[in-house]
């Protein structure tokens, strides 16, 4: 028996308890993939991290990210969570940025202060939804074709279908269903501010602080419809959309996990070379060790 570091960490939290839990397992060596996915399901979190060293000769670490049912590529609270992890147990950048391997590559990382950000990483689907979809994606939101301003594939490792309404309050107000016999992932945005439609140079923060609001649904194994609390791959997606389209101007805010009691605060920015990077501030709420 192994004695390994694990924590619990809040991400995209600006105080405790309001953003998306993480638990890492530091040290994972020896640990083999059907392993890790049952230590995943007795958790019960949305996901749960393996923290390895690294194979890549670019990489300061390796992690392995597991939902309930599968292992993700990539997720963003995730790899912030996982990030802040390897750093309070002493881990050094080789270079000005860290540099995560998973499964969708090489992802670099910043400090931004307080907080930690990562570079969006390629999508690896994009375009408009297919018209099945769409329809798929109205019937389980309980929305009318005409609620959607815009659609696109947000898909840089879960697959978000992305659909943009008129205003954060119309994205706050839906209502879906909540089981199905189909997997989707969805995810929902619209504006924050005065404007009721949206134009550039119009939409300004609402009173909570934020310029977008955003809502993440998928489903589990038993086709029960979930409402993920912050979510950082999909603001990653949104954000390239948004922002190539001119929708959106960098740096902007956003909030997620309203619906649920929470107040996850994601911070975009945008460098010069066209580089987006989704901010967070991360704490560890608990930490301790296995016992496996």
């Amino acid at each position: 028996m192994l004695s390994r570091p694990f924590s619990m960490i809040d991400v995209f939290a600006d105080s405790a308890f309001t953003g998306n839990p993480v638990a890492v397992i530091t040290g994972a060596d020896g640990l083999d993939t059907a392993e890790m996915q049952r230590i995943t399901q007795w958790l019960n979190l949305s996901e749960t991290t393996f923290l390895l060293p690294p194979e890549h000769r670019q990489a300061d670490y390796k992690v392995r990210i597991f939902t309930l049912e599968r292992e993700l590529p990539f997720a963003g609270h995730p790899t912030l969570g996982t990030c802040h992890a390897w750093l309070t147990a002493g881990g050094q950048p080789r270079g000005d940025y860290i540099v995560q391997e998973c499964g969708a590559g090489l992802v670099q990382i910043k400090r931004d202060g307080k907080r930690l950000a990562l570079a969006a990483p390629p999508p690896l689907r994009s375009g408009p939804l297919e018209d099945g979809k769409i329809v798929e994606i109205c019937e389980i939101l309980g929305i009318s074709r005409s609620a959607i301003v815009d659609h696109q594939w947000l898909d840089n490792g879960p697959g978000w279908a992305g659909v943009l309404l008129e205003s954060a309050a119309a994205v706050r107000t839906i209502k879906p269903q909540r089981s199905l016999g189909a997997r989707i992932e969805a995810g929902t945005m619209g504006p924050h501010g005065p404007a009721s439609h949206i134009e550039i140079g119009i939409i300004g923060p609402g009173d909570n602080g934020a310029d977008w609001e955003l809502r993440a649904l998928f489903t589990d194994a038993s086709g029960t419809l979930i409402e993920d609390p912050v979510t950082g791959s999909l603001n990653a997606s949104a954000a390239q959309w948004l922002l190539a389209s001119g929708r959106a101007k960098a740096p902007y805010r956003a909030v997620q996990g309203t619906c649920l009691g929470r107040d996850g605060r994601i911070y975009v920015d945008q460098d010069t070379d066209d580089t987006i990077w989704i901010g967070g501030q991360c704490i560890t709420l608990f930490s301790g060790q296995t016992g496996f």
